[in-house]
């Protein structure tokens, strides 16, 4: 029996899941939580907030993310992929800064406008 605190909402549901009966949850208020519980346990993500190397705009850093999770053992390598990234002024938000980040189908996006 493992034991999480659920992240989906504010709430933080502590959730029991055990392993050996198909990862059954219990301990969670909403549908979300059993899927969270399951899902951290056979393959958990995370979506990345970092930011990069910009030049010629208001800041030298520039804030992104990724558009959707990628697999947790991936984090390290997305984060020197975001280290090599190197962008000039102007950006807008929303751009795409990595297309297909390590192959898993999520880009990352600039999160603000860099004029």
């Amino acid at each position: 029996m493992r034991e999480l605190v659920c992240i989906v909402c504010p709430k933080g549901c502590r959730l029991q899941v055990d392993e050996e009966h198909g990862c059954a949850v219990t301990g969670n208020s909403c549908p979300r939580g059993a899927e969270y519980g399951k899902n951290e346990l056979l393959h958990p993500t995370r979506v990345i907030t970092s930011t990069v190397c910009i030049q010629g705009g208001l800041h030298r850093r520039l804030p992104v993310k990724t558009t959707a999770p990628i697999p947790k053992e991936l984090i390290f390598e997305a984060m020197d992929a975001l280290n090599e990234v190197h962008l000039t002024a102007p950006v807008h938000l929303g751009q795409v800064v990595i297309p297909n980040l390590l192959g898993t189908g999520v880009d990352v996006v600039a999160t603000r406008e860099m004029k």
